[in-house]
């Protein structure tokens, strides 16, 4: 079976919101370079403008980056994967850094803060940088036009690395020069008078240092992917995700699904082969909530894809408060089964490392 999705694309906005104050929706070929959120009309569902502090409050952003990838240990190959989030949702800023080694214990660590207290965000996906601190723990997310830029200093966990949107080049001559792999970009109108904005991408390269206790891990065939996610969203909701960065037979291959947020007939879907993004149809997830060790069973609207998953971590944070609620969960697991390309070809995922979510905000 040949796989059908074919989506419209347009040319990236060099900025998202335009002239008269509303964003530009549409699923786009490219980054956009600058949002200008402050610059947002945003209006009651009755229409009436709303002031700059109500404006302040609805608008939330998160920024999220995980590195997989295998060490040897002992002669054998050992999965890894670390994962770094930072999220501003006004009323508090909070992020958590992890590291999964395979047969070992996984370190953790989370940051909750009131307000913006020991947080900034970057200005876009291209400018500027997010970072968190609490005491001593400080992590740092930088995007800029072509790499992203992530600083770990968490007591026994340290990372320097760059994630390369193109291919370290390899020169044939002086005018070779390495294409960037293009993202998943898209905004997308979200409840009655917000927006969302989304960018991704998966499988690049990563060079730099990673380490833990004093012990160097090898990037060799590391793989990663960065979430840039911005806008008006809803005060309620809801989200299931799947992402993997890996090497199939020594290519680079990324995926990311999603289910939730963009509810306007785009998805954030797409899988990255090679440097090359093929955007795929909606996704269904299917998993019991209550039952965190069960295996999760993913496919696609025009059957570009049938996965199963099955947990063997769970990252969670639930919270209570009278403003905020949160009902957090991200396994660190196996995928296997098959992916369809475009073109007809077929590639089967066997212990494949990666990761899914699940999640409830009240923001």
């Amino acid at each position: 079976m040949t796989a059908c999705y074919q989506p419209l694309l347009t040319k990236a906005p060099a900025r998202l919101i335009n002239a008269t104050g509303q964003p530009e929706f549409g699923l786009f070929t490219g980054s956009v370079p600058e949002l200008a959120l402050a610059e947002f009309d945003f209006r009651s569902v009755l229409d009436k403008p709303l002031g700059k502090l109500r404006c302040y409050f609805a608008n939330k952003q998160f920024q999220f980056v995980t590195v997989s990838g295998k060490q040897w240990v002992d002669g054998q190959a050992k999965d890894w994967l670390l994962a770094v989030a930072i999220a501003d949702v006004r009323y508090v800023s909070s992020g958590f850094v992890y590291l999964f080694q395979q047969d070992q214990q996984v370190f953790q660590h989370g940051i909750l803060r009131p307000l913006q207290l020991g947080c900034r965000m970057s200005l876009s996906p291209q400018r500027g940088a997010a970072s968190l601190q609490a005491g001593q723990r400080r992590w740092q997310l930088e995007p800029q036009p072509t790499q992203w830029l992530v600083e770990i200093d968490c007591g026994p966990l340290q990372a320097s690395l760059v994630l390369h949107q193109a291919e370290p080049a390899v020169r044939l001559d002086s005018s070779t020069i390495a294409s960037p792999q293009p993202p998943l970009a898209l905004c997308a109108p979200t409840g009655y008078q917000g927006f969302t904005y989304t960018e991704k991408n998966n499988a690049l390269a990563v060079s730099g240092q990673l380490s833990f206790s004093g012990h160097a891990i090898d990037l060799t065939q590391a793989r990663a992917g960065y979430d840039f996610s911005a806008g008006f969203m809803r005060r309620q909701t809801n989200w299931r995700w799947s992402s993997i960065n890996t090497l199939w037979q020594q290519r680079p291959f990324g995926l990311n699904l999603a289910a939730g947020v963009n509810e306007t007939g785009m998805t954030e879907n797409a899988l990255w082969l090679d440097g090359r993004i093929q955007h795929l149809s909606p996704a269904r997830f299917v998993f019991d909530r209550y039952q965190p060790d069960s295996r999760w069973h993913i496919s696609t609207l025009c059957g570009e894809l049938s996965l199963q998953f099955q947990p063997l971590f769970c990252r969670q944070e639930k919270i209570q408060t009278g403003l905020l609620a949160s009902n957090f969960r991200q396994y660190v697991g196996y995928y296997q089964g098959c992916v369809r390309l475009a073109d007809g070809q077929q590639l089967e995922l066997t212990q494949c490392l990666g990761l899914a979510e699940d999640h409830y905000a009240k923001w």
